[in-house]
């Protein structure tokens, strides 16, 4: 098992810096803005032969009751109980605080172990800057400064020493990464606790609490998933907050690695053109898709009906798509998710057979012939399969630049059929064949062809007169 390291400190020390180091990635927002992190982030290290997780956590406020930063301390003491060891991360620039007295208190009631770190030391007496930190009790402080990078090797060499040597567990069994995605405050953390069955990120009634893509594994009856989860997308003229944009950012990359999407909606209130946008990225992605319809309880049958109506004129291009209706808090509805997200994920990553493609093809052209491109019409002659997520069909013939995008549809909804490729885009490529010689001058005739050539028209010209 990979040691799991937690970075706890109160708001705006460095934490998600100091992530980031030790990940080697950028996958945490940082931003000099306090209370930036939310949610438990985690992250993969090694260092040597020693693989490691890290947890960057939100800001600490132990003596808040209530609201948001409440919910964000509740988050932390979860992830104090999961370490095998804390990093108290501490700022050398501003010294020993009340707040850091307090979490250095909490942090010694739940006995696990401390590694306290002194942060952002960049030009300064090592010695000096760590001395009033012995106060807090919690043995010798390590130096660092997470921004430039000093002494984050010998940070990690120190607190990973305890920890044998481990041998990382290389799987090969791809599974679904999924991401939810929606506008802001339609029910995404909520549902994703709902699938996790407990309160793994946070769920708060306030638009843009999450921030960053919270990347989540679990097992669900003997099989492996990653649930991600994400800030909501807001339309860009609403969007003012620097930290709001990075968190659009950061949604939009999440869709494009993710497997299958999942698309909230908010059955109270009416399909938004926001909404529409959100889906044609995700088509425009390629990504498979589920549609969830939240918050269906307590509406009645005319709102039912309304929102019914909405769903199939503003979101009719996501016909491939299974749209369900449920109540992330209640717990209804969210049982036929995860078959759902299942079979989008099999016609994703679904292997289609050449001979079947062509044979699919040829039926389609039967059927209805593509239009005629000036004096003759394209033929389609073989199909293959060209690549998955989405599963990519090649089709090679000649003019087929000629062929209208109108067939393309009409070829792509065909293979759909045929494959039964539910909850997936599929799309269609034409690949012409290219004449070796188009661009080559014939040679000059020899000798010998030009001799040929009289003599056959000497003897055209006996024959004929």
């Amino acid at each position: 098992m990979k040691p799991i390291l937690v970075l706890v400190g109160r708001p705006n020390v460095g934490k998600s810096t100091l992530f980031n180091r030790l990940t080697r990635t950028r996958d945490a927002i940082v931003a000099d803005i306090p209370g930036l992190t939310r949610d438990r982030h985690y992250g993969t290290g090694r260092v040597g032969d020693k693989p490691y997780l890290v947890m960057d956590t939100g800001g600490l406020e132990p003596e808040v009751k209530d609201g948001i930063m409440h919910a964000m301390a509740k988050q932390t003491l979860q992830a104090i109980d999961e370490a095998d060891k804390v990093l108290f991360i501490v700022d050398g620039r501003q010294g020993v605080t009340a707040h850091d007295r307090m979490i250095a208190e909490q942090l010694r009631k739940s006995g696990q172990k401390i590694v306290l770190v002194v942060n952002k030391t960049e030009g300064m007496a090592t010695a000096v800057v760590t001395a009033e930190f012995y106060e807090l009790g919690l043995g010798d402080p390590c130096a660092i400064s997470a921004m430039h990078g000093d002494h984050i090797q010998e940070l990690a060499d120190f607190v990973l020493s305890d920890f044998p040597d481990a041998v990382e567990e290389h799987s090969k069994d791809k599974h679904p990464k999924i991401a939810i995605v929606g506008r802001p405050n339609v029910g995404k953390s909520t549902l994703i606790n709902s699938l996790l069955g407990e309160e793994r990120v946070i769920a708060f009634d306030q638009p843009g609490t999450t921030r960053d893509s919270i990347y989540i594994d679990f097992i669900h009856r003997d099989k492996q998933y990653t649930l991600i989860d994400t800030a909501g997308i807001r339309r860009r003229g609403q969007v003012h907050e620097v930290i709001e944009k990075f968190s659009v950012i950061k949604t939009l990359q999440t869709i494009e690695d993710a497997n299958v999407v999942v698309l909230v909606l908010d059955a109270r209130q009416e399909i938004s053109d926001q909404d529409a946008h959100i889906a044609g990225f995700i088509l425009e992605t390629g990504r498979a898709l589920v549609i969830a319809a939240n918050k269906w309880d307590g509406l009645d049958d005319y709102q039912r009906d309304s929102i019914k109506r909405e769903i199939n004129r503003k979101l009719a291009f996501l016909s491939f798509a299974e749209l369900h209706y449920i109540s992330a808090l209640h717990g209804t509805g969210i049982q036929k998710l995860m078959p759902a997200i299942d079979k989008a994920y099999a016609a994703a990553m679904a292997d289609l057979s050449t001979p079947k493609l062509t044979r699919a093809l040829i039926a389609a052209v039967e059927k209805h012939p593509p239009p005629r491109g000036g004096m003759s019409r394209p033929k389609l002659r073989y199909a293959h399969q060209g690549g998955s997520n989405p599963p990519l069909v090649i089709v090679h013939g000649s003019m087929l630049d000629h062929v209208p995008e109108s067939y393309r549809r009409y070829l792509a909804n065909t293979f759909r059929e045929v494959f039964q490729l539910h909850g997936t885009p599929l799309r269609v490529d034409f690949k012409v064949g290219t004449n070796p010689y188009a661009d080559k001058k014939p040679a000059p005739p020899t000798p010998e062809e030009l001799r040929r050539a009289h003599n056959r028209r000497r003897r055209n010209r006996k024959k004929y007169g």
